[in-house]
């Protein structure tokens, strides 16, 4: 995406003069979604393109209304519902700072920190994607992949809604050999592109775009779904799904949490430790004794 090119430059620009990147967002919502080609129109202050459903939010680091009203003379199937104007600490939700979990030390290429205490470093720029490590299923998986790789290598990993790419991320650092991780949203997808690269991680990690649904036929030995209860309903009824060895499942509140145990019991799949925070949020570690006993590559060769 074009925006990407304008963030990577404004961000080492603006690192010398302040503790962050973002500081004022200026955000606008159409009706209609505006592709990746338009995006290069948008000026040097345009930040990404968040697009779900048939909706597009734009971001610009100063108002740029005559530049969206330019694009919106070109596209007569696009309409400007409205606009919104937040710090970058009001749309995250509160300040970038580093964060330890498990035994990460997560913080934003911009804060520098001191690795002590065996800590493993991951660096995460957001940019205008939610997923900052703050949220209590994102915590609790980062928690269940520390358990498991106690107990086992996580071999393969399948990621699905990587959004900022954090789960990757850890996964690759805790000696995953290879990780593949799929979102829909394309902001994501050069979002977690983006903290794949300042990690280094770039020959561990493919970020792809996509269905979770499309990529259950890809074997892995561990499935991450930090997903939409309904897309976790969806993914137990396809029989690929259910041929991996081990599944992180999260994103479930408490009333959705009874049904996906009961589910997971009928297809014989084991519960081996469970996470819940603030009474409402639940994250299942999940074990597949009938999965197939078949390295990776010959896998891959046969398919699902």
């Amino acid at each position: 995406m074009g925006g990407w090119s304008h963030l990577t430059t404004e961000s080492d620009t603006q690192r010398k003069d302040k503790n962050g990147p973002y500081e004022d967002l200026f955000i606008y919502l159409l009706k209609g979604q505006v592709n990746e080609q338009e995006e290069h129109a948008l000026g040097e202050h345009f930040q990404g393109n968040w697009v779900e459903d048939d909706a597009s939010f734009l971001f610009f680091s100063v108002p740029s209304r005559q530049n969206v009203l330019k694009l919106i003379e070109r596209r007569f199937d696009v309409e400007l519902i409205e606009d919104y104007h937040f710090t970058y600490e009001q749309w995250q939700g509160g300040a970038l700072k580093p964060l330890w979990i498990a035994h990460f030390l997560i913080h934003p290429p911009w804060e520098e920190v001191d690795t002590e205490d065996e800590k493993t470093e991951i660096i995460l720029d957001p940019g205008m994607v939610f997923g900052t490590g703050l949220h209590p299923t994102t915590q609790d998986c980062l928690k269940a992949m520390v358990h498991l790789r106690e107990k086992s290598a996580l071999g393969s990993v399948l990621d699905l809604g990587t959004g900022t790419g954090i789960l990757a991320l850890a996964a690759a650092l805790l000696g995953a050999e290879k990780i593949k991780a799929v979102d829909l949203n394309p902001l994501s997808v050069k979002t977690a592109r983006r903290n794949v690269q300042l990690n280094g991680l770039e020959g561990s990690i493919e970020v792809v775009k996509g269905l979770a649904e499309d990529f259950v036929e890809e074997w892995a030995d561990l499935v991450l779904a930090n997903l939409h209860h309904t897309v976790i309903v969806k993914l137990l009824n396809r029989p690929c799904f259910l041929e991996k060895r081990w599944y992180v499942i999260s994103g479930l509140l408490r009333s959705q949490v009874r049904e996906i145990r009961y589910q997971l019991g009928e297809l014989g799949l084991h519960v081996i430790r469970e996470w819940e925070q603030e009474g409402t949020w639940y994250t299942l570690l999940v074990r597949n004794d009938n999965a197939p006993d078949i390295g990776v590559e010959e896998k891959r060769k046969q398919g699902c």
